[in-house]
């Protein structure tokens, strides 16, 4: 029988529970990645550089070690490339003809569990699957497989010694702590003993008011990073507003952002049979939450919505990974399934009273129109947002509701899109604005001299249609009039290491292979 799962801090006290943490990833092998190369030029390509720049090329990218030293313009498109201005090679540089591809910067998943709530999750699938999405960087949000687990992954990553993607850990508030966090004093002790373990930042879930003001500003203090998810036992003191006036710099999913636009009430109404610990209420009367707050337009709309742009305030939406509640029928139908979701997560994904986000009891019509008319206030509100100068970035919470790395991390591009973002401002947000709310700008987050040599190769216009970013491709007919699959991404470079990411999805479908021969 699974056990609960719950990543909630339930009522007041510090105790997670915690997966059991899988397989650590494997040393990275000879053949597994090439370079970084003292000088390496990537001919003739088109670059998306993440700052908001329509597309431009063809271009000649320069990188020395794990950093781009010149982007030189080359020509013109349907011409051929004349050799004046291009950046000549030495003895000893490696070139790399990428005539017509596009080049991204390296995409930041800003919610990235390495195995979320499933026991036995091996790190090597969940990494060869963010990178072979053009993942290459990850905020951990928890650390819930353990800090020294998940930092032994970090300083690894760090040294390229194993095939991953950059990782900033964020630990679970009153995780490790031998007694429930019940006072400020308690709460700043904790964080200051965070910030010497190694975490980048802290995920909330709630506490009592003055609780989270003090680790809050403590966590300020140690120069640490904050998110939250707003849990519904804890919201009515410290909804995002609040939360975002005590000092918090990023709020998960969207709870607490309706909550701090109810105007006719100050509680959610929840029926009175509901119980939070029944997972089944808990989703469906979350897709009813959205249409209990203001209108959009309205007074208190706008004036909650320039608060928390005035705050610097980041919004990380994770869209996708509750699409499932709109239409079932097609996450648990998603093509890629059948190659890439391992034994131990589907049996997590399968109704049961027991699993977290397992909600499937008797999920209903009624349930999935709720949700649909959620979604579009929720699209409509960060649309908005975003239009007025808040900062959207990109997570996909993946390995919870059917939900699978790499490809949870391309759907969510796709639902931006529909919620209005033009695709460059989706890219912005999965590149540039990640970076920025990580503090990470100067380094990574987009295609400029001087920063990491994280990019995104791919051979079709990702702008033109994001489904080419997706490891299955793209399904389309093709001259001959036959169905065929085109795209993926073709290399993932991660501090100037090129990755064939297809290669590392052929690995991926072989660990999934021998998970269902052995199971």
């Amino acid at each position: 029988m699974k056990l609960l799962r719950t990543l909630l801090l339930l009522s007041l006290t510090s105790t997670l529970v915690l997966a059991k943490p899988g397989a650590k990833a494997p040393d990275r092998a000879s053949d597994e990645g090439q370079g970084p190369y003292s000088r390496l030029i990537l001919r003739g390509v088109t670059v998306i550089s993440g700052e908001g720049a329509p597309p431009q090329g063809p271009m000649d990218i320069v990188i020395e070690n794990d950093t781009i030293t010149r982007m030189v313009s080359v020509g013109h498109p349907d011409v051929p490339i004349l050799p004046d201005g291009r950046p000549d090679a030495g003895p000893g540089d490696t070139e790399l003809d990428l005539t017509g591809k596009y080049v991204l910067p390296g995409f930041i998943d800003m919610h990235g569990h390495i195995g979320g709530s499933a026991d036995d999750i091996p790190a090597e699938y969940v990494f060869k699957l963010w990178l072979g999405h053009g993942i290459t960087t990850v905020r951990e949000p928890g650390s819930f497989n353990g800090l020294d687990w998940v930092m032994d992954h970090v300083k690894r990553s760090n040294k390229n010694t194993i095939v991953a993607p950059r990782i900033v850990p964020y630990l679970g508030f009153g995780m490790g702590s031998d007694d429930p966090i019940a006072t400020p004093e308690q709460a700043r002790k904790w964080i200051k003993q965070a910030a010497r373990q190694g975490a980048k930042g802290v995920k909330f879930f709630g506490a009592r008011p003055a609780i989270m003001a003090a680790a809050l500003d403590e966590a300020k203090k140690q120069g640490l990073g904050t998110m939250m998810h707003h849990a519904q036992l804890n919201v009515m003191g410290t909804n995002a507003l609040d939360s975002a006036r005590q000092g918090l710099t990023t709020m998960e999913h969207w709870y607490g952002l309706p909550e701090a636009l109810f105007e006719d009430k100050v509680l959610q109404h929840y029926p009175a049979n509901y119980n939070y610990n029944n997972e089944y209420h808990r989703f469906s009367e979350a897709g009813r939450l959205w249409l209990q707050a203001a209108e959009p337009g309205s007074d208190k709309w706008n004036a909650v919505r320039d608060e928390l742009i005035g705050l610097d305030f980041t919004i990380d939406p994770t869209l996708t990974i509750y699409e499932a509640s709109r239409d079932l029928m097609r996450e648990r139908h998603a093509p890629w399934h059948k190659e890439y979701t391992l034994p131990t997560l589907w049996d997590f994904f399968t109704p049961s009273r027991y699993a977290h986000g397992s909600y499937w009891f008797d999920w209903t019509t009624a349930d999935e129109i709720a949700w649909k008319h959620n979604f579009q206030r929720w699209m409509t509100f960060l649309n908005d947002y975003k239009n007025h100068g808040g900062r959207v970035t990109t997570g996909s919470d993946s390995g919870y509701i059917y939900k699978i790395y790499g490809f949870g991390y391309i759907r969510e591009l796709e639902l931006l899109q529909e919620a209005g973002f033009t695709p460059l401002e989706v890219i912005q947000a999965a590149t540039l604005n990640g970076a920025e709310a990580l503090g990470m700008q100067d380094s990574i987050g987009s295609l400029a001299v001087g920063k990491k040599a994280d990019m995104v190769v791919l051979g079709h216009n990702p702008l033109q249609n994001f489904k080419v970013l997706y490891g299955i491709g793209h399904y389309r007919l093709n001259d001959d009039n036959q169905p065929v699959r085109v795209g993926g991404v073709e290399y993932t470079l991660k501090d100037g290491i090129v990755y064939d990411a297809k290669a590392l999805l052929e690995d991926v479908r072989a660990i999934v292979d021998a998970a269902k021969a052995y199971d």
